[in-house]
C-alpha cells in the first residue's frame, strides 16, 4: 500500500525545498520527492520581500553570511538605435532601503533550506523521481522512481517546465520560445561592482553583471543562440567579446568558471492550483532573466501557499481541494501581473518594430525624470 502523507512535493530545485518546510512548518506530514543532482553552481539575485521571507520562515539565517549585497541598478541602452534610451540608475538609500536585495550562490541557499528541512521530523525526503500521479476518491496516488508507492492528499508542483505533477492535474500550459538563448558564467573583473547590478540593453537581450564579491561578478548575457555558442568557442574571442560589451568600464575581464547556455521562453499556466494539486516557481511560470523576477516570484508562490496551509483544516472534508482552489486565485493577479511585465520589458527590447522601440525609449525616459514613476518600479520590482 505504500507510505501516505497529507502533502507532497515534487521537485528538488530551491522552490521545492522552499514548499517542503513550508508545509511542515505548517504541521502536516509531508513527503519531498527529489532525486540527487549535481549542485547548482548558479547565482540568483533576490529582491528584499524574497530575503525577508526567508530569513521569517528560518530559510536563512544573516544574509550576510551567504550572499552580496545589491545597493545599485544601471541600465546603459547599448542597442544603438536611432531612438535611444538614457542611462538610468536607481540607488536603493533614494527609496529609504539600506539594499535592493542579495546575489546568493544557490549552492549555499541549497544547503540553507535544508539544513531548515532537517529540523522537522514530520519532512521525509525520498531520493527519486515522480513516474506518475493519478487522483482518486479526494487521494492522489504516485508511482515513484525506486518502485515505491505513496498517497497523499495534497500534490505540490515544484517541477519546473516539464511538470509531471501539472500534466497529471491536467492543467493547462501556454509557451513560447524565442530565438534568443541565455549564458551565464562567473568573471572575474578589473574594477569591481561595488553592490551595483549593471545591465547593458542591446538589440538581442541584456548583457546583465551582478556583483558577486570584491572583483567577482556573475553574468547573465541573452542573445542569439549561434552567437553565444560562436563567442565561446574561442576563450580569446570569448574574453574579446565580454570586453567589448560591457564598453571596458570595468577593466580587463575574465571568465573563472565555464559558462553554461540554456534556451529561452515564456510559460503560463491556466490556473495555478486546482483539485488538491498546486504549482509552484517553474512548474507554473517561466521566462527570460530579466528584471530578476524568476525566482523571486517562486517564493512569493511558497509564501502564498503557506499562508493557504496556515489557514487550512486538515480534518475538514476536502480540505486540499479547498487549499489549492484558494492558492490559485491568490496567486492568479501577481503571476498574470509579472508575466505580462516581463513580456513587454523582454518584448520591446528585442522588437525591431519603431513603436515598441519608442515605447521602451519613454519609458526609460519616464525611468529617469518622474521621481513617483521611479518609485513605482522599484516597489513592483521588489515584488512590494
Amino acid at each position: 500500500m505504500g507510505t501516505h502523507n497529507q502533502v507532497a512535493v515534487i521537485g528538488g530545485g530551491l522552490t521545492g525545498k522552499a514548499s517542503a518546510v513550508a508545509a511542515a512548518r505548517a504541521g502536516f506530514s509531508t513527503l519531498h520527492v527529489a532525486p540527487d543532482v549535481a549542485p547548482d553552481r548558479r547565482t540568483t539575485a533576490l529582491m528584499g520581500p524574497s530575503v525577508d521571507y526567508m530569513i521569517e520562515t528560518g530559510l536563512i539565517g544573516d544574509p550576510a553570511s551567504l550572499g552580496t549585497p545589491l545597493t545599485r541598478i544601471r541600465i546603459i541602452d547599448a542597442t544603438e538605435r536611432f531612438l535611444r534610451g538614457p542611462e538610468v540608475a536607481f540607488a536603493a538609500s533614494e527609496f529609504g532601503y539600506a539594499t535592493f536585495g542579495w546575489n546568493f550562490p544557490n549552492i549555499a541557499l541549497g544547503e540553507s533550506f535544508a539544513r531548515a528541512g532537517a529540523a522537522f521530523e514530520s519532512l521525509a525526503h525520498k531520493a527519486t523521481t515522480l513516474v506518475s500521479a493519478h487522483r482518486r476518491e479526494d487521494v492522489w496516488h504516485l508511482a515513484l522512481g525506486d518502485g515505491s508507492v505513496a498517497t497523499v492528499d495534497l500534490l505540490i508542483g515544484a517541477d519546473g517546465k516539464n511538470s509531471g505533477v501539472r500534466k497529471a492535474a491536467g492543467i493547462q500550459v501556454r509557451e513560447r520560445k524565442f530565438d534568443q538563448a541565455a549564458l551565464v558564467c562567473d568573471l572575474q573583473l578589473g574594477r569591481g561592482l561595488d553592490g551595483e547590478s549593471v545591465e547593458f540593453h542591446y538589440a538581442n537581450g541584456p548583457f546583465t553583471l551582478v556583483p558577486a564579491g570584491r572583483t567577482r561578478a556573475n553574468l547573465v548575457w541573452i542573445d542569439r543562440l549561434e552567437t553565444l555558442e560562436q563567442a565561446r568557442r574561442d576563450p580569446e574571442i570569448f574574453k574579446a567579446a565580454l570586453n567589448e560589451k560591457s564598453s571596458h568600464l570595468f577593466g580587463e575581464i575574465e571568465p573563472v568558471t565555464p559558462s553554461f547556455v540554456f534556451p529561452l521562453s515564456t510559460l503560463s499556466v491556466s490556473v495555478a492550483g486546482r483539485d488538491g494539486a498546486v504549482l509552484v516557481g517553474e512548474a507554473a511560470h517561466a521566462f527570460p532573466p530579466i528584471g530578476a523576477q524568476g525566482l523571486n516570484l517562486g517564493l512569493r508562490d511558497v509564501a502564498g501557499l503557506d499562508a493557504c496551509l496556515r489557514a487550512a483544516n486538515p480534518g475538514a472534508y476536502g480540505w486540499a481541494d479547498t487549499v489549492a482552489r484558494r492558492y490559485g486565485a491568490d496567486r492568479s493577479p501577481d503571476l498574470m501581473r509579472t508575466g505580462s511585465f516581463v513580456d513587454g520589458l523582454f518584448g520591446t527590447l528585442i522588437s525591431p518594430h519603431l513603436p515598441a522601440q519608442v515605447l521602451r525609449g519613454a519609458g526609460l525616459w519616464g525611468l529617469k525624470t518622474f521621481p513617483g514613476l521611479r518609485r513605482r518600479a522599484v516597489e513592483f520590482g521588489l515584488g512590494r
